[in-house]
């Protein structure tokens, strides 16, 4: 088996880390209960749904 010949430093090893790192925008979907965006496989915070059943009592407070 094939032994490397030196060390390789935390900045070298880093730096090619970082090299093929990409950041990702969040995925967001649409509720199909209230049509807000929200995150997939999450409960809706504007309405409380989740899978169409109501899992959390969200307060509508309208001035």
């Amino acid at each position: 088996m094939a032994t490397p010949k030196s060390k390789i430093s935390k900045q070298r090893g880093n730096k090619r880390f970082a090299a093929n790192y990409k950041a990702h925008s969040a995925n967001l979907v649409e509720c199909p209960q209230c049509h807000e965006l929200k995150a997939s496989h999450q409960v809706c915070p504007k309405c409380g749904y989740y899978n169409g059943v109501q899992v959390k009592v969200v307060n509508k407070e309208e001035n």
